[in-house]
């Protein structure tokens, strides 16, 4: 059950725009305080939580079990006072680092886990280099060793690419996850979505 309530819903306002994504139980729990509305995907019927609850989950549909009750997963709801569309611009963060460089040493290029990866700043923050998007790149532990406190030209190690501020959408990648129903709501451009906390 708690895979269940960890699955990722899609968010839209109220004119039907994505927002965000939500964990099943921040879903459940948004329609149950009457803040949003479960989509079915199929026929865009919304439901509230009592009408939602009376529906009988189908054997192929994803279920969270109560005490009394089965309630079908919901895929989609859309909130009932917000229509606000998120900023175009991406928090600089280390999770959206490891995003934006795709887990990939921008030095010597492997692909590596987030264990062996550290961010590197390209100009050294001991010689005036901030925490910025285009100061900041992914590099393996050997490779930030190697660098030290230079710069990649001093280093003769030139980086793999320019580092920039990302051009995603405002929802963020979340593993890769990919829910068809979605499809009906989010153009390709939204598919990097980042589950909201």
């Amino acid at each position: 059950m708690v895979a269940m309530l960890t699955r990722p819903t899609l968010v839209l306002n109220r004119n039907w725009q994505p927002v965000g994504v939500a964990s099943v139980a921040r879903s459940l729990t948004l329609v149950a305080s009457e803040r949003a509305k479960i989509v079915d995907p199929d026929d865009f019927q919304q439901y509230t939580w009592a009408d939602w609850a009376k529906l009988i989950p189908a054997a192929e549909d994803p279920f969270v079990q109560s005490v009394m009750f089965r309630i079908r997963v919901p895929e989609v709801i859309t909130l009932t006072g917000y229509d606000r569309v998120p900023t175009k611009r991406v928090t600089f963060s280390r999770r959206n680092i490891f995003k934006r460089d795709r887990y990939t040493c921008q030095y010597c290029h492997k692909q590596l886990g987030s264990e062996d990866l550290t961010i590197d700043h390209v100009l050294p923050r001991s010689r005036g280099g901030t925490s910025t998007w285009d100061n900041c790149v992914l590099a393996c532990i050997d490779c930030n060793k190697r660098k030290a406190n230079r710069t990649p030209d001093e280093a003769h190690m030139p980086l793999r690419t320019e580092p920039v501020r990302p051009q995603w959408r405002p929802l963020y990648a979340l593993q890769h996850v990919r829910i068809e129903s979605w499809s009906k709501f989010v153009s390709e451009t939204y598919w990097n979505v980042e589950l909201e906390e």
